[in-house]
């Protein structure tokens, strides 16, 4: 399949095509990025969900999350795979192409890592990091690594993140932070598409980097890095991606909306029952999905983690896709993250904002569409150096 072939900007060709058949489908066009967390979107699609719903999904594969964010709000696509804090800096005119947009659904909880480069983990080891990923731990043995550059005059590391707006941005500043560093101050912060990194750090462009699978895998199997924490370890059960949608669209779609969000539902049901294991894999790691080998992929979906050459963890929760409450956005997430875009001297505090946040992940739209009630623990956040908030 070559998504954009017969695109039309604003429209897309796929559309027309649909209304000259004269199908009772619905088109939508939904723009993802290649990694594990597309699988609900490429599941609806591939296994039937979207269609049984009455949607007619067409998944358009892009290179970077800007990207999305700017072909979501010029109207290229009706829905994104996206970043779970792009909407709330679209909608907070924080970012460029800046419109109102909502989260009404996640896509999928945990599934990034931490990988830094062989030579880093290697010093990383002689100050005692936890070789199963403990946050803890390994941002100790990096402070004194990082200590003992500085003594000898080195350069900073440069560490990658996707996006400056993203959970893998502010996962990699949270764990630096916990352990005395300034992430502004202390190494170098990059962005680069995720499906670069591991061939940025074999290069020596990167010496580490916060992405989502199966691009730490890569290194790893690659024996040019090695996974140091992971996200399910930092905050756990913890939003990565969301369905993206601007207010405009909700508004003007609400039926469609609906439908997409069941058929997501039920194809992030299929996606998590152990037995769809080795096709989820195979599917993903199509030529017009991830475009990798289905071993890439096998690791993160099934929660058998290799960190590192000879270091295997299990990890059942690693990547957890679940339809139902656990895909309910909480405005609890929604004010977290808005609590980070101002530590890091992207926002400024404001009470107001603090409530647009919260509002971006109300749960409400999908609550309805699935005839659910409110989950009572979606409030719920903990950080690993943290109690419950």
């Amino acid at each position: 399949m070559d998504a954009q072939k017969n695109e039309t900007p604003g429209t897309g060709g796929y559309r027309g095509e649909q209304e000259n058949m004269g199908t009772k489908l619905t088109p939508v066009i939904a723009g993802f990025i290649p990694l594990l967390d597309s699988a609900v979107l490429v599941a609806a699609k591939e296994k039937g969900f979207a269609e049984r719903e009455g949607i007619a999904l067409q998944l358009i594969r892009e290179t970077s999350w800007a990207n999305i964010r700017d072909r979501l709000a010029v109207g290229h696509f009706d829905v994104a795979h996206m970043l779970a804090p792009m909407p709330i800096a679209a909608s907070l005119n924080l970012t460029s192409l800046a419109v109102p947009m909502l989260a009404p659904m996640v896509l999928g909880l945990g599934g990034n890592a931490i990988t830094v480069a062989i030579p880093v983990w290697r010093q990383m080891a002689d100050f005692d990091a936890d070789p199963d990923g403990d946050p803890t731990s390994t941002g100790s043995a990096l402070a004194k690594v990082l200590s003992k550059r500085r003594e000898n005059g080195d350069s900073l590391l440069r560490f990658g993140v996707v996006h400056p707006f993203s959970g893998h941005a502010y996962e990699l500043r949270y764990w630096l932070a916990a352990a005395g560093l300034d992430p502004d101050t202390d190494v170098e912060i990059s962005v680069l598409p995720p499906q670069l990194m591991a061939d940025a750090l074999a290069t020596g462009q990167l010496d580490g980097y916060c992405v989502g699978e199966p691009w730490n895998t890569a290194a790893v199997q690659a024996g040019t890095g090695r996974i140091a924490t992971y996200k399910q370890a930092i905050w756990p059960d913890s939003p990565e991606k969301v369905l993206g949608v601007t207010r405009k669209w909700a508004n003007a779609h609400p039926a469609t909306l609906s439908a997409l969000m069941r058929a997501i539902s039920d194809a992030a049901d299929w996606c998590a029952r152990p037995e769809n294991l080795n096709e989820l894999a195979k599917l993903l790691a199509g030529p017009n999905f991830l475009a990798c080998s289905p071993g890439l992929c096998l690791p993160a979906l099934g929660g058998d983690m290799r960190l590192g050459q000879n270091t295997r963890k299990s990890i059942p929760d690693f990547l957890t896709f679940s339809g139902g409450a656990r895909a309910a956005p909480s405005p609890a997430q929604g004010v977290w993250f808005f609590s980070q875009m101002v530590r890091w001297g992207q926002a400024v505090s404001d009470p107001k904002a603090d409530r647009e946040a919260a509002a971006i992940f109300s749960p409400a739209l999908y609550e309805e569409a699935l005839g659910i009630g409110p989950d009572e623990g979606a409030q719920t956040i903990r950080l690993f150096d943290m109690g419950t908030v």
